[in-house]
């Protein structure tokens, strides 16, 4: 799909509201996303980075696998999501250790006001849409109960914290950066991007891709 470049700009900002999503728990990268029109585009564009793609890639085919995963679209949101991410975690950072009890009053808003606009979506409720409807509810009641953990620093539990964080990113109504909460893994993710730990944020992406290709394919399958 051919844009211009102001359109591209109009991309990256929906990725910074992406992104300042993502930094906050509770409220999810994908649900921005939803709003704002580019969703599918997204899942579609993530689910193309597949063994054809990485043909494409490795035989020295470099524009059309490019433009096989909609390469200009998938790096405008991703330049979007790294600048709110680096300018966020520090603000958050402080936020959260002095003035918890408000930042957790945001956050809750927050979820509240993007849970209404995604029900303005769905124009005709019908027994299975009530069902899903209640079985997310429980779902989400169910991870909101859990504990935060206190868990290990290895690199495999990292690499897991990225895949499933990332999973939670791309889908609606489930917070990535609360997933991370709940595995004992927000602060560390917060202050290794404040820190500019590269190792721990190269091993966290890692994981990320993965998650993100793998879910993706489900995902686009669902739509």
């Amino acid at each position: 799909m051919k844009r211009t470049i102001k359109q591209y700009l109009l991309i990256t900002l929906r990725g910074i509201g992406m992104g300042a999503a993502d930094v906050v728990p509770g409220v999810s990268g994908g649900t921005i996303a939803f709003i704002t029109g580019i969703y599918e585009e997204l899942i579609n564009s993530i689910k193309s980075i597949n063994i054809e793609a990485v043909r494409l890639f490795f035989s020295g085919r470099w524009r059309s696998f490019w433009q096989q995963i909609n390469g200009n679209f998938l790096l405008s949101v991703f330049i979007g999501i790294f600048i709110s991410v680096l300018s966020l975690a520090r603000i958050l950072g402080y936020l959260l250790e002095h003035h918890p009890v408000l930042i957790w009053s945001f956050f809750f808003g927050l979820i509240v006001a993007s849970s209404y606009v995604v029900s303005r979506k769905i124009k005709n409720w019908d027994y299975p849409r009530v069902v899903a409807l209640v079985g997310g509810i429980g779902l989400a009641f169910y991870i909101t109960s859990v504990t935060p953990a206190t868990t290990t620093d290895a690199v495999w539990f990292i690499v897991i914290s990225g895949a499933l964080a990332s999973c939670a990113m791309i889908l609606p109504g489930i917070s990535g950066a609360f997933i991370l909460f709940i595995l004992g893994k927000y602060e560390f993710v917060l202050s290794a991007v404040n820190n500019l730990d590269v190792a721990s944020l190269a091993i966290l992406a890692l994981g990320a891709a993965v998650g993100l290709v793998t879910f993706a394919q489900l995902l686009g399958y669902l739509f």
